[in-house]
């Protein structure tokens, strides 16, 4: 059975996916990169920026995971891009695509929850954005069948993988605790009470200072 994974998803020491303030200018609102900077050292961000270089340890080896035998992933609006509500009434030329530009990293289909669909955008590299105003379990239908036996990726943010947590839908999660306090923005683990119950946890600590928490359906 294809799985639903979560990988390299960056919370910090008290619980924030995401900051507050989230705009065109600060994707990740009054946070900037600070939850990622582990990612972006690693050999395999490099790669997927078409530079050379990049660390080669324990994050790379981590972060590298995140592509192997996806098929479609699963994304909230907010990871998609800054705008809620209805979309800004533009040319289907202009309109807003992502962050990634014309050839976005996914290279599958990537389904967009939103309450405000929108057409399909085929992107370079066989990305293509499908926008739909659906439950979890409905998302998940539809990502399998465009998946075609491969395992579905949940990119997030926060309130994205809660819900297919609560659904009971997600077999696998990467977590990587940074260590900053955030204060504020939008917690993954709020609702989740127990969640150790139903997966066999383990932790490995990084010398960048981050702790890589996978958790396993039991």
């Amino acid at each position: 059975m294809p799985r639903v994974r979560v990988h390299n998803f960056s919370v910090s020491l008290d619980g924030f996916g995401t900051g507050e303030g989230q705009s065109l200018d600060a994707p990740f609102g009054h946070a900037g990169v600070r939850l990622h900077e582990w990612f972006f050292a690693t050999r395999t961000f490099h790669a997927m920026q078409g530079q050379p270089g990049g660390s080669t340890g324990i994050d790379d080896a981590f972060a590298s995971a995140w592509e192997t035998g996806i098929g479609a992933e699963i994304m909230g609006r907010g990871k998609f891009g800054p705008d809620h509500g209805p979309w800004p009434d533009k040319e289907p030329d202009k309109q807003w695509n992502g962050w990634w530009g014309d050839n976005p990293p996914f290279h599958t289909p990537v389904f967009v929850l939103t309450h405000h669909p929108r057409p399909s955008v085929p992107m370079d590299g066989g990305t293509t954005f499908h926008f739909l105003d659906a439950s979890p379990a409905e998302a998940l239908a539809q990502a399998r069948a465009a998946a075609a036996g491969a395992d579905i990726r949940i990119g997030g943010g926060p309130s994205t993988i809660r819900e297919f947590l609560s659904a009971g839908l997600i077999d696998y999660l990467h977590i990587v605790v940074v260590p900053i306090v955030l204060g504020r923005g939008e917690r993954l683990w709020d609702g989740q009470e127990a969640l150790e119950d139903h997966f066999q946890i383990e932790a490995v600590h990084s010398p960048s200072g981050v702790t890589h928490l996978t958790l396993s359906r039991r």
